[in-house]
Formats: structure tokens, C-alpha cells, sequence
């Protein structure tokens, strides 16, 4: 069929970690809720609000003691990202019943192509409907969805008018982006934060339309003379936004595809300063990193090390990285490795966010041995351990450093990207 003629939709959760929430808890139906981290661990941020708490101008990613100062009667949860997850797994299967393209763009966001269900399913409209009905029924969670023919449009659609239209569909048509999409102001604009509204309006740009209408060459020029001659690619792709032009396909499993990094970043609950604190949180890390390498049967050739220092105000930091002889997905490897690239850059300011990382990976089957160490024994060894953390959860075990007041790794078990689980 002519991509004009696809009919693609982007499927957004309402307030989705407030919607499972308020769905699980009937008596919070008419109060505000949100969904906070843990205040004394320093992620007390709102993840999400539902409509009645925006109304007293909470808003996502403000501070807890903000939102409660605008909305005395606020109702906080602590997440639970497991239960989110769950549910967004059972939001994608209903959707697999209209259509078997479904692309997940993020947790509580999906895309779909009903070109070949509309004789099965009805007219779009009639499917969204259908769609919005089914998920509220099964999982109390209210979803906006937005039409066009292909995923740009239909992520503007929703953005711009589908989460604000009190049906929440919106039908955004490829031949009608020049009287509905242009003359919206810029920072409407997928991918258009605060900062670029700002670089427009310098540059004298404040719609949509403006950027459309403006010749690529000659945007790539205004881009290069404000950001640098790297800024071509960037401009061309907020060009092709504005003009409503993706030919990418909706693709299912976009995120099986294999890796091209595995890392994990640790914000602490209070500013380190000792290396021996540093040196745990680094081994915890490079468990943490090792472990879902071997998981996903990866070696890798280069760590990266970042890290954030106080103070908040005027944070410095540095990620830096350094490539290993050979290839490896061993704890002890990784660690030493990371604590050389640390020490070497580390200014000695407290320390209060730090990351490891894995890159240039490769299949784990294959794997140079050595005179300095017993490959064989090592892998054996990480492979049990983590078959044990696998049935008991991966607290059960730890290394003596974790049990110190610097290790996170028990505080950890319990959350999922960051959050409780």
C-alpha cells in the first residue's frame, strides 16, 4: 500500500504510573496523586501526576517538597516499577489484538500500523475507540492516541492535541499539516526543548511553519554558524519534523536488537569522599554490568567510567574510557580497570553520581586465555553466583564491601532502573 495511505497511530498512557496506581487504589479515585522516589535518597522527584494534581500545578520531574507545597493534601506513592511494567506488557498484548505492528517507543508509548486491520476493525477512529475502551477495562488506564500516516505525525498529533481533546483521539491528516501542524509555536515541535525554542527565537523562528518553509541548505547554514559544522544532522531532522516526513516503518521487537553498550550509572545517597566508599560502589557497578553481560552472553572490549561531583550548584565530573587487550565480562577485570580510569581523572570533590560501562561487545563463546589467571575457574565461578542471584534475588550474594554503610548493592536489589521494584 502507498505510505500515504498508512494509517499510523502512537498510543499514550495517561499519566501512566498515577493511572496504575489510582486504578489499584479506588479510594484515591477523587484525590490528587502522585508518584514519587524516596526523599532521603535523593530521588524525590515527581515521576508522575495524575490530572487532578496538575490542576494545582504539579508537575513531573519538580521536587517532592515543591508539589506538596502547592497541593498540601497531595497523595504520595512510592513506586513500584515492577507493577508498571506488568502493566505496560499488558497494554502491548491488547494492542497485539488489533494489529500484530507494534513498536514500543517507551514505557507507557506504542506505536502501531492498522493499515491491514481497517477491514477487520473499522475506520481508525473506530479502532482507537475500541483500543481506548479495552485497555481502561482491563487496566484503568486512560489512553490518548493520535492518527496520520506515519510515526512523526502520529507522535504530534497526540502531543499537541490528542492529550488535550476530551476524547482523546486526534486525526491529524498528511494534507492538513500546513493549516493544523505550521502554525503552532516551535516549542510544540517533537524534539524542541526550552533551550532550541530559545536558539529559534534568536534566530528568528517562533513557528513550525518557519522551519518548514525554510530551505534545508539554508537552515543547515543558520545551524552551522550558531552550533558548529557538526549541527547538519540535527537540523535536518528537526526540518523533516516539521515537514511531517518518516518513512520508518512501525518495527515490533525494536528493542530485542543486540546491544551496542550495557552500563549502569548509580546516583548516592550522600556525597562520597574516602576511595574505599568509591572503590565499593565502583566493584558494585562492575557486578552489576558483568552480571548482565554474561545474562545476555556479551564480552567487551572498552570500559567507560563517569562520574558527577558536588557541589549541585556548579557539579564537575568527567567519562572517560579505556580499551582492554581482550574482551572480558569478568567482575574483577571490569573493577580494576574502572578504579584506574576513576583515579586518574577524579579531582578529589565529593562524589555524588558515578556510572560504568561496557562497550564493543562480543559473543562470549569465544575467549582468549591467559597465563595470569584461571579463566575456566573465573567464568565458572561469576556463572554460579549469578544462577544463585537468578533464584534468590540478587542480594543473596554479596561481597564483604557491600555490607559496609558505602555499599548500595542490598538497597539496590529491591528497585528496577532506579526505582522500587
Amino acid at each position: 500500500m502507498n505510505k500515504q495511505n498508512r494509517v499510523v497511530m502512537l498510543a499514550d498512557c495517561q499519566s501512566f504510573y498515577a493511572s496504575v496506581e489510582k486504578a489499584a487504589h479506588p479510594e484515591y479515585k477523587d484525590r490528587p496523586v502522585v508518584v514519587a522516589g524516596d526523599p532521603a535518597r535523593r530521588s524525590g522527584i515527581i515521576l508522575a501526576a495524575c490530572p487532578l494534581a496538575k490542576r494545582y500545578g504539579v508537575t513531573t520531574a519538580e521536587r517532592l517538597g515543591e508539589a506538596i507545597g502547592k497541593c498540601p493534601d497531595l497523595v504520595v506513592i512510592r513506586p513500584r516499577m515492577q507493577e508498571y511494567i506488568d502493566t505496560s506488557l499488558m497494554i502491548t498484548r491488547i494492542y497485539e489484538e488489533f494489529t500484530d505492528l507494534v513498536e514500543v517507543f517507551s514505557i507507557d508509548e506504542q506505536f502501531l500500523d492498522v493499515t491491514a486491520s481497517l477491514p477487520l476493525f473499522g475506520d481508525p477512529e473506530t479502532i482507537a475507540r475500541s483500543i481506548q475502551q479495552k485497555v481502561l477495562k482491563q487496566t484503568g488506564v486512560w489512553v490518548r492516541i493520535g492518527i496520520s500516516s506515519n510515526k512523526i505525525l502520529a507522535k504530534i498529533a497526540t502531543d499537541i492535541w490528542a492529550k488535550k481533546n476530551e476524547s482523546g483521539i486526534f486525526t491529524l491528516p498528511r494534507d492538513r499539516i500546513e493549516d493544523k501542524l505550521w502554525p503552532q509555536p516551535v516549542h510544540q515541535m517533537f524534539g524542541v526543548g526550552s533551550r532550541m525554542t530559545a536558539h529559534f527565537a534568536r534566530l528568528g523562528i517562533r513557528t513550525i511553519g518557519q522551519i518548514a518553509q525554510t530551505p534545508l541548505p539554508r537552515l543547515q547554514q543558520m545551524f552551522r554558524v550558531r552550533f558548529g559544522k557538526q549541527s547538519d544532522i540535527h537540523a535536518e531532522v528537526l526540518w523533516r519534523t516539521a515537514n511531517g516526513l518518516d518513512e520508518s516503518p512501525v518495527t515490533p521487537g525494536t528493542f530485542n536488537a543486540a546491544p551496542k553498550s550495557v552500563g549502569h550509572m548509580m546516583t548516592l545517597p550522600r556525597d562520597y569522599t574516602d576511595s574505599w566508599e568509591v572503590d565499593t560502589i565502583l566493584l558494585e557497578l562492575a557486578e552489576e554490568v558483568c552480571r548482565d553481560c554474561r545474562r545476555k552472553g556479551y564480552m567487551g572490549s572498552v570500559v567507560t567510567v563517569s562520574c558527577m561531583c558536588s557541589p549541585y550548584e556548579s557539579p564537575t565530573g568527567f567519562s572517560r574510557q579505556m580499551k582492554m587487550p581482550d574482551p572480558t565480562n569478568h567482575t574483577n577485570t571490569v573493577f580494576e580497570i574502572a578504579k584506574k580510569i576513576f583515579y586518574k581523572f577524579w579531582n578529589t570533590m565529593p562524589v555524588r553520581r558515578v556510572g560504568v560501562t561496557l562497550s564493543q561487545l562480543t559473543d562470549d563463546q569465544s575467549y582468549q586465555l591467559t597465563f595470569f589467571e584461571d579463566q575456566v575457574k573465573n567464568r565458572a565461578l561469576e556463572l554460579a553466583t549469578d544462577r544463585i542471584k537468578d533464584r534468590y534475588g540478587s542480594s543473596a550474594i554479596v561481597r564483604a564491601s557491600s555490607l559496609t554503610t558505602a555499599g548500595q548493592a542490598a538497597e539496590r536489589s529491591l528497585k528496577i532502573g532506579g526505582h522500587y521494584k
